[in-house]
């Protein structure tokens, strides 16, 4: 089963199994989130589910809604009220105590804020993203103001790692976050207690957010290379 297969079950059996009627439901941004924004879609196009109040966390999500007709709000708006049931978003990196590294497409910043604000947090990945320990193989992504970039990335190189600031690929110059921010991709070169470093960046000055996700358990929906989803509470 090739790749995109995997990425789509994992969706598809976590929201089949938790998106309910009436939920206000955070939706992730990626290449695995996006099929669970689909069949989100497709559920409400065919009456099986209604009522669905969503907040996207990027605008990647938030055009995906928008074409599929799943109604959007804000995380300040009156029928949201700053908290959500439900948000179902993918991942980075996933270790064995179901920590993750966030990120990769930028929005690690409205991810962490919806993820962090919903009473049940739910991660669908498959298995090339399962990882013995954080931080080895994938950056951690750190969101940084643009005027502290260079300060925060010395602190950091600091701390033991290697820091880059992200180029864009199809543009002259750094990635700019949909907040205004630019992105320093950090990876450590050595083995890092993920709740600790979590907690040690965000008190950096200048560091809007760092892509590092401890403090909520998910639960993780993970896509085996054989077709099975295997739950992980």
């Amino acid at each position: 089963m090739d790749q995109v297969t995997r990425k789509e079950k994992a969706a598809f059996a976590a929201v089949d199994e938790l998106v309910k009627s009436g939920m206000k439901l955070g939706l992730g941004t990626g290449s695995t989130a996006i099929h669970a924004v689909r069949r989100v879609g497709e559920l409400l196009a065919a009456g099986k589910i209604a009522g669905i109040r969503a907040v996207s966390t990027s605008f990647q999500t938030t055009m995906e809604c928008e074409r599929l007709g799943i109604p959007l709000y804000t995380l300040n708006a009156r029928e949201i009220g700053g908290a959500l049931d439900l948000t179902i978003d993918g991942a980075d990196e996933i270790d064995g105590e179901n920590r993750c590294i966030k990120g990769g497409g930028g929005a690690l910043l409205l991810e962490k804020i919806i993820a962090y604000a919903s009473a049940s947090w739910a991660l669908v990945a498959d298995e090339s993203k399962l990882v013995e320990r954080l931080g080895r193989g994938f950056p951690v992504p750190v969101e940084v103001v643009s005027e502290a970039w260079t300060s925060v990335k010395n602190y950091i190189g600091s701390l033991g790692a290697e820091v880059v600031l992200r180029e864009a690929a199809r543009k002259v110059g750094p990635v700019i976050t949909e907040h205004g921010n630019m992105i320093l991709d950090t990876r450590f070169l050595h083995d890092i207690s993920p709740g600790a470093m979590e907690e040690e960046l965000n008190n950096v000055p200048g560091v809007v957010e760092s892509g590092l996700f401890t403090r909520v358990r998910p639960r993780v929906f993970v896509a085996r290379a054989d077709g099975s989803v295997e739950e992980r509470g």
